[in-house]
């Protein structure tokens, strides 16, 4: 005969309902860390059995820890979030998002992901409007001089210094750093007629714990991106996207701002 209490679900295995919680509040931490004073007062937990729980991880490559005491997400967690956010994934999971937006907008719209300096196109709608623009799924294109790589290099941790490898002069290295900065403070990325003429595109970078692992652009003629038209496609990304992202990918704040 089966308890009252057994209705409920399973019992929660604590050791593992402990790590979780760790890894979870890591994840929130984002690059910053956390100490092991932090994670305790926040979840609530005693020091000891929190520093078991991380050291049993750090062993595994779930966790890591600096020189001084700060936990961060290790290897073996960041690769699990990297397998699942592969090419495929990521194109069966945003091509709904795409389809909504290409249609509400009525323009191009490609799914990209940054592979060395290059950007892959892993997805793409097309309008029913023609629109003379090249492209296809498993073509790559620059990151520097794409709005796709923009928005993937303006939420990445790039240095100044490593932003040299994505182009081939300090005048090249200037413009990207001046686009990146305008990216970030904007929400979206955005490239006018540098790779072919009379057109414009704008990207959005896709975030997972703060960092981009792929970006969405809309590609349109560039006599029509005017302010309102800008406005507009920024503010139908940011109405459209976030409600069918799956959890827990996300758009920049400051699209939204």
């Amino acid at each position: 005969m089966t308890s009252g209490g057994d209705t409920a679900g399973p019992t929660p295995v604590e050791a593992i309902d402990r790590a979780m919680a760790l890894l979870t509040a890591l994840s929130d931490a984002d690059s910053e860390g956390a100490t092991l004073v932090g994670l305790c007062r926040d979840l609530g937990f005693n020091k000891s059995t929190a520093y078991r729980a991380l050291a049993t991880m750090r062993a595994k490559g779930f966790v890591t820890q600096d020189e001084d005491g700060t936990y961060r997400l290790g290897p073996a967690a960041v690769g699990l979030g990297a397998r699942y956010f592969g090419p495929d994934s990521l194109a069966q999971l945003l091509h709904p998002a795409l389809l909504v937006l290409s249609r509400d907008l009525g323009e191009l719209v490609h799914l990209g992901i940054l592979n060395g300096d290059r950007v892959v196109y892993v997805d793409k709608v097309e309008p029913d409007k023609a629109i003379r623009v090249w492209s296809q799924v498993g073509r790559n294109v620059p990151a520097a001089t794409t709005s796709l790589g923009r928005a993937i290099l303006a939420w990445r941790s790039v240095s100044d210094e490593q932003l040299d490898a994505f182009v081939g002069s300090a005048r090249e290295a200037a413009t990207l750093r001046d686009a990146l900065a305008g990216a970030r403070r904007r929400g979206y990325s955005t490239e006018i007629e540098e790779n072919e003429p009379g057109i414009a595109c704008m990207g959005v970078p896709i975030l997972t714990n703060g960092s981009a692992v792929a970006a969405i652009s809309v590609t349109m003629l560039a006599p029509t991106l005017d302010d309102d038209r800008v406005a507009q496609v920024a503010g139908r990304m940011a109405e459209l996207l976030p409600p069918r992202l799956p959890d827990p990918l996300r758009l920049p704040s400051q699209l939204a701002g």
